[in-house]
């Protein structure tokens, strides 16, 4: 092994250990961090590490911003800011495995897999952490009321100004890193819109959600109030990673599928 790929793992390894360090990923999702940044490099080589390490960062100090205003969203959603693997997984997951297809398997299919599945985590990301911060209560997409911020399934207008923001930010990064061509930058931003509102649509009929039986808030949390919640929606074993596992490998097929007919 040369130097300069000791230095890039080296690199990739240090990134992950202070993201554990400085508390944005648990030690977790810190390793799989790493994994999922080595399959990246490996298939598609610094200018893939790049694109993710824009996701990265962007999602990672937005979940920090205004960070006081969220606190009461620990009471809805099952996880913390701090990712661990399952989360990583859920949002890396299609890019590494785009990653390592591109090793094994060369071709150009395997960028447009990488850059919609980032895309689409980017969407949903700038989405959840932007749209708490609405004026405005969000609108479930389901019973069409107004829900508390944070729900899954809801959709807000600041929200979705969000959504396309996040995926514009990667769908030109990624235009400009790779070279793609206008209307491939484009339909990475469509698909990475899509692959958000398809989260929040699964999020509103596919995923778990629950209620404390004491206080009679819904959650995502199995405990609540120091007590077991009831499930009052979905399907148990479809959490909140799950859903975005799901969405964004969908879009990412579904643009893949667009590329191999055109």
């Amino acid at each position: 092994m040369e130097i300069d790929q000791l230095l890039v793992i080296g690199f990739i390894a240090i990134f992950s250990a202070v993201s554990g360090y400085f508390k944005l990923l648990k030690p977790s999702g810190a390793f799989s961090a790493f994994l999922t940044g080595l399959l990246i490099w490996a298939g598609f080589g610094l200018k893939g590490l790049i694109l993710l390490g824009v996701f990265f960062l962007t999602s990672s100090l937005l979940s920090r911003y205004k960070s006081k205003v969220k606190e009461h969203l620990g009471e809805i959603h099952e996880k913390g800011s701090a990712r661990d693997w399952a989360q990583v997984a859920a949002n890396g997951g299609t890019a590494a495995l785009a990653g390592m297809s591109n090793f094994i398997l060369p071709d150009p299919v395997w960028l447009i897999v990488l850059a919609i599945s980032i895309a689409s985590a980017n969407a949903d990301t700038w989405a959840s952490e932007l749209g708490v911060l609405s004026k405005q209560q969000p609108v479930s997409i389901k019973s069409f009321k107004r829900v508390p911020s944070g729900t899954s399934g809801a959709v807000s207008g600041f929200g979705t100004i969000a959504t396309a923001a996040g995926s514009l930010v990667i769908a030109l990064t990624a235009g400009y890193l790779f070279g793609m061509g206008p209307g491939w930058v484009f339909l990475v931003f469509l698909f990475g819109v899509a692959g958000s509102l398809l989260d929040t649509l699964l999020g509103a009929y596919l995923q778990a959600g629950f209620q404390c039986v004491r206080c009679h808030l819904p959650t995502e949390k199995l405990i609540h109030c120091s007590i077991p919640t009831k499930q009052i929606s979905g399907f148990n074993r479809i959490n909140n990673d799950a859903v975005n596992f799901i969405s964004g490998f969908t879009v990412a097929i579904m643009g893949m599928a667009v590329y191999t007919i055109l």
